[in-house]
């Protein structure tokens, strides 16, 4: 008996066959995207009735806890169920205090969402840079942010957010040992069943420029290179993520994500823990100022590149498109 001869070229395969009608091209697409497959960031800031656009990032805002529950109920209605968090608190200091007060932004935001909207799975950034006055992720000393002495900040905010709600911590700052610390904390308080999702792969990009505008969290000196990463690195990456599920994380997240398909798709490839992809600011921006004038179309865009995102192996996928792309799926 013969065999199959799975080489056979033209005219017997003809790749076209199963291209040829929109129901075949749907049938037989291998990437599909889910409205349960995006986390939508929200920008919460103190005051009532405040809906503040974000110049840098169009149809995206700064909302006070009062619209962030308007907010939470439209997204219930599209189908989204996921979002992130950001604060932004009225005053700042240099050890960014309010980021573990108890009555902060993200501790009143968490208490009103979850009140009003317990089913929604709230994710917080868990970081020092929106509330310190230098703008840097930690700690100061010299001009420099001292590793050791910002992780006990971070396990502080991470617990005050937990104990007000969050059902998931996403540790953004990247000093080493962080997680560690996080989950510790966390176990040794009751929140043992609380999941980390870690910035494992936070690159230092440029990128993130519209995001600084949003979260008002733009370095007062200096820069981030000495803790985000180096763009050019990818085998840097995988130690990161091999080293933060050492230390506890239950999520990885790759940021961004459009510059940085290969690293998700390495991450994925090497790792059996679920992946996170974070479309950034910029590459948000980018396709709504091209779009604006006509010189492309910006929801084909849109959906073309979250399904990259996915296609490269992201579970999940944080993006400012949510809305957007659940009103089209």
């Amino acid at each position: 008996m013969g065999t199959t001869n799975l080489q056979a070229g033209f005219p017997v395969t003809r790749l076209r066959r199963l291209r040829k009608t929109p129901a075949l091209r749907d049938m037989f697409r291998e990437t599909i995207l889910s409205k349960s497959d995006f986390i939508y960031p929200l920008f919460i800031i103190e005051g009532e009735n405040v809906k503040k656009e974000i110049s840098s990032m169009p149809g995206q805002f700064q909302l006070s806890v009062d619209n962030i529950l308007r907010e939470c109920e439209e997204l219930q209605n599209l189908g989204i169920n996921s979002v992130l968090l950001f604060g932004i608190p009225r005053e700042k200091d240099d050890v960014g205090s309010g980021a573990y007060d108890d009555d902060g932004i993200i501790q009143k935001a968490l208490r009103a969402i979850k009140a009003s909207f317990p089913d929604l799975l709230v994710i917080t950034d868990v970081c020092l840079c929106e509330y310190t006055s230098h703008g840097h992720c930690g700690v100061i000393e010299n001009g420099y942010v001292n590793n050791d002495r910002t992780l006990e900040l971070l396990a502080k905010e991470a617990l005050s957010h937990a104990q007000n709600g969050a059902d998931i911590v996403a540790p953004s700052d990247m000093m080493d040992g962080r997680i560690g610390t996080i989950r510790r904390t966390l176990d040794e308080k009751g929140f043992a069943e609380t999941p980390i999702m870690a910035y494992s792969v936070k690159y230092s990009s440029a990128f993130y420029g519209p995001f600084r505008e949003a979260a008002e969290s733009t370095p007062q000196f200096g820069d981030r290179k000495s803790y985000q990463m180096d763009f050019g690195n990818s085998d840097e990456a995988m130690r990161e993520i091999a080293l933060d599920i050492q230390e506890g994380a239950d999520i990885v997240i790759v940021k961004p994500a459009l510059s940085y398909l290969d690293v998700i798709r390495r991450a994925k490839d090497s790792f059996n823990i679920p992946i996170a992809a974070y479309n950034v600011s910029g590459e948000y921006s980018m396709i709504k100022a091209a779009a604006q004038p006509g010189w492309l179309d910006g929801e084909k865009v849109m959906v073309e590149v979250l399904t990259s995102i996915k296609r490269a192996g992201a579970d999940v996928i944080i993006t400012y498109f949510a809305k957007e792309a659940a009103r089209i799926l």
